[in-house]
């Protein structure tokens, strides 16, 4: 069964169908072959009870916050005060770029939205001010991969969705591996710059006065942060309402900063529904897949298999690591936590892990898969904002942030504190 699902799913794939018609015609086929009854006549509920589920609404509010911040103008004033701040370090700009998209992917919850933004305001400046432009570019494609990582995350919802984890804890727990996933980011390009000077660009100062002026830029995203994640940590609201009240918010944001029209509104909505249906498809035919694999056993038979092997609790969990990262090059990161959490998540359970804590790792696992060729999102779309030189120039000035997600991933495993101290203290645990 194995197998078949496998040699099937990558064979569509190679076909260039769409993951969520694939993720339908591998369900068909897994029924077809395996199935003692006709499994597709539930199709109808499943569809309905994946399409409805409340938690779920929250994906296109996130989606749609991300969208007002951008069209609104608010995220280039965050991009110029982190400038101000921080051009006076080696690589100036590329630190600026893993601010902004730290700051924000507090509040889009995407990748490709972080990295988006955060392209559009940044790339211009990289010839203009002297950078290397492959190293620029990858600063700038890593930094878009905290966006899953730091709450609000829409993959932490999906994945706490599948898992049947808490949401709230999720979004905690994803704090300060955030954190510090981006000080090693800048680390790394502090450290870069200084062996090759050449690559940091102009260094340019700007006095405190200006600096502090410049201050009240980052004001609108830090309150959108605290009411989205205030409302949820004080039991005011679930993470959807949260979601609706961080939509209420961004919308008077843009209001007060005179942006605000029917035109601007209207682009944001396209934006998201386009969004929101690519996701919602894919979450639908995995919903219906998934109910496949349970019917036909095939998720009882790879736990039995896999306990069959005799490895250590650890040892499965490295074979589980090389599984993600082999993945990764290959399937869309959306797509590959929605098809292998349900098969991963009863046995990391089973195993005595922490399904709070291996959320955050496998987050960490999918932010490398996105800038990992050949189907890394956020070199796509980089290169996409970019429109000068080669994608290979992207993909390479990646690299050395793809060796520093490897090296958050074995911090998480000796220290699992990094993602389970918040979420312990919040429940006195």
């Amino acid at each position: 069964m194995l197998l078949t699902a496998i040699f099937v799913l990558l064979g569509l794939l190679a076909l260039t169908i769409p993951v969520a018609a694939a993720l339908f015609i591998l369900a068909m086929v897994l029924e077809w072959e395996f199935a003692a009854a006709p499994l597709s006549r539930a199709l109808g509920h499943q569809i309905w009870d994946t399409s409805t589920n409340f938690i779920l609404v929250s994906i296109p509010l996130f989606i749609l916050i991300g969208e007002l911040l951008l069209r609104s103008g608010i995220a280039t004033k965050v991009y110029d005060a982190l400038d101000s701040w921080l051009s006076w370090m080696p690589g100036g700009l590329m630190h600026a770029n893993i601010g902004t998209a730290t700051m924000f992917s507090a509040t889009s919850g995407s990748s490709v939205a972080t990295a988006a933004t955060v392209g559009t305001i940044a790339l211009p400046q990289a010839p203009r001010f002297g950078y290397d432009e492959r190293f620029f570019a990858g600063s700038i494609a890593a930094g878009g991969t905290l966006g899953i990582l730091l709450p609000p995350s829409i993959n932490l919802i999906v994945y706490g969705f599948l898992a049947q984890a808490s949401i709230p804890q999720l979004f905690m727990a994803g704090i300060i591996p955030g954190l510090v996933l981006s000080g090693l980011f800048m680390l790394a390009i502090l450290i870069m710059c200084l062996i090759k000077p050449e690559w940091g660009g102009e260094r340019r100062k700007s006095t405190m006065a200006q600096r502090f002026a410049k201050l009240v830029h980052l004001v609108p995203v830090l309150v959108l942060f605290g009411f989205i994640m205030g409302a949820i940590y004080t039991g005011w609201a679930t993470p959807t309402e949260a979601a609706a009240i961080g939509t209420v918010v961004a919308l008077i944001m843009a209001f007060m900063a005179g942006t605000l029209s029917w035109k601007m509104v209207g682009e944001a909505l396209e934006g998201t529904m386009r969004t929101t249906c690519m996701i919602m498809l894919i979450m639908i035919a995995a919903n219906f897949l998934n109910f496949i694999l349970a019917s036909i056993g095939l998720t009882d038979s790879l736990l039995s298999t896999i306990a069959t092997l005799e490895l250590s609790p650890m040892q499965t969990l490295f074979l589980l690591i090389g599984f993600y990262i082999i993945l990764g090059f290959f399937i869309e990161t959306l797509s590959l936590m929605i098809i292998t959490i349900p098969l991963v998540a009863p046995l990391i359970t089973s195993l005595g892990f922490d399904p709070v804590w291996f959320g955050i790792l496998l987050i960490v696992l999918i932010e490398m898969a996105l800038i990992t060729p050949p189907v890394g999102l956020n070199l796509f779309v980089v290169q996409g904002v970019r429109k000068r030189g080669t994608l290979n120039e992207v993909i390479v000035g990646s690299i050395p942030f793809v060796l520093l997600m490897f090296v958050m991933v074995l911090l998480l495993i000796a220290f699992p504190g990094l993602a389970l101290f918040l979420p312990n203290l919040a429940t006195g645990g």
